[in-house]
């Protein structure tokens, strides 16, 4: 059970969070509408640019989504010319994925925006605060409650 004293500070901590997303979203999620993308063709370009030649199945696990919920947008950006698949020399069984020239470009466009507002963001809050939000971040995203 939460503390009544400290639901108020809690309720403010989910709706900064909420349009602090939303503040880091927005520029990507303009651009990306102007193909047709959504967030999802995001996230998939953001982590197969940090991995090329990542099998498909370990960006299942990495975006934590079913084959299901992949496969359309995945598809969606091969067909695009954003993201190439190829069989994996080492087993014809795995497919592998990799950001083509022109999905290099758009990945860094879209990352580029958030890495400048988080850039401009820290330096405004200053070292402390950045060290503090990281931490928190990475417990959420590890679930450590």
């Amino acid at each position: 059970m939460v503390d009544l004293n400290r639901e108020a500070a809690l309720q403010e901590a989910i709706e900064l969070l909420y349009f602090g997303y939303r503040a880091f979203t927005d520029r990507p999620d303009r651009m990306l509408g102007q193909r047709g993308l959504n967030r999802v063709h995001h996230r998939i370009l953001y982590f197969v640019g940090r991995n090329p030649d990542l099998s498909v199945n370990a960006l299942l696990g990495i975006l934590g989504v079913s084959k299901q919920a992949l496969n359309g947008p995945l598809r969606q950006l091969v067909e695009m010319d954003l993201v190439a698949m190829r069989v994996a020399a080492h087993d014809r069984r795995v497919k592998e994925v990799r950001l083509t020239y022109e999905g290099e470009r758009l990945e860094a466009r879209l990352s580029g925006t958030q890495r400048k507002q988080l850039a401009e963001v820290f330096a405004a809050a200053g070292a402390g605060a950045e060290s503090g939000w990281r931490e928190v971040m990475r417990r959420l995203a590890q679930g450590v409650k």
